[in-house]
């Protein structure tokens, strides 16, 4: 459904006669109630008074504003000194510990696919072409669980080979997902 001009100048009607967004929504068809309530807010139409609509309606005569007393300043309220904080205890440092960068300031250099070697890169092609191509249910401890293609695709598998010891990959995918030590620690500083 779009809204050509003819179903905007209709809810613009509808709406300065005091009809329902649920009313305008069921004339119009084909769109919903929060459809209407969200192209009136988009239109800027005013909101309008129950029962009449704001053409209709004749404004009424107020009555003259009373004269205004003097305000008399208020009295601050009463506060406690402000208790010393204890310092909190130092906590030894943890070795995990993540890095809080304050908002606006600029992310340190994240890792890029430029940083994996393109050996490595050559090193997965070819293992992925020897791949067992196991299912969810097939994996076991010992076979790498590196995911191939789309979950969402019939053609989405799992590498199958021998995994490297302590990891859950092969030893080729090991050298894409790990990164040495040394680069994890130059990119701290």
């Amino acid at each position: 459904m779009s809204w050509t001009d003819e179903r905007v100048e209709l809810l613009k009607k509808m709406w300065g006669e005091g009809q329902s967004a649920s009313q305008i929504a069921k004339e119009l068809g084909g769109v919903t109630r929060n459809a209407v309530i969200g192209k009136v807010h988009r239109l800027g139409l005013s909101n309008r008074a129950t029962g009449a609509s704001p053409a209709k309606a004749e404004p009424k005569e107020k009555p003259a504003p009373a004269p205004k007393a003097e305000a008399k300043p208020k009295p601050a309220p009463k506060t406690e000194p402000a208790r010393p904080v204890p310092a909190p205890e130092a906590k030894p440092a943890t070795p995990a510990r993540r890095q809080i960068i304050p908002a606006g300031q600029p992310l340190p250099p994240q890792p890029s696919a430029n940083e994996i070697s393109p050996e490595a890169l050559a090193k997965v092609n070819e293992v992925e072409k020897k791949a067992k191509k196991l299912t969810l249910m097939e994996l076991t401890e010992k076979t790498c669980k590196w995911p191939v293609g789309d979950p969402a695709t019939e053609d989405f598998w799992f590498c199958g080979l021998p995994v490297e010891a302590g990891k859950p990959y092969c030893e080729a995918h090991v050298g894409v997902a790990f990164q040495p030590m040394s680069s994890r620690r130059d990119r701290r500083r």
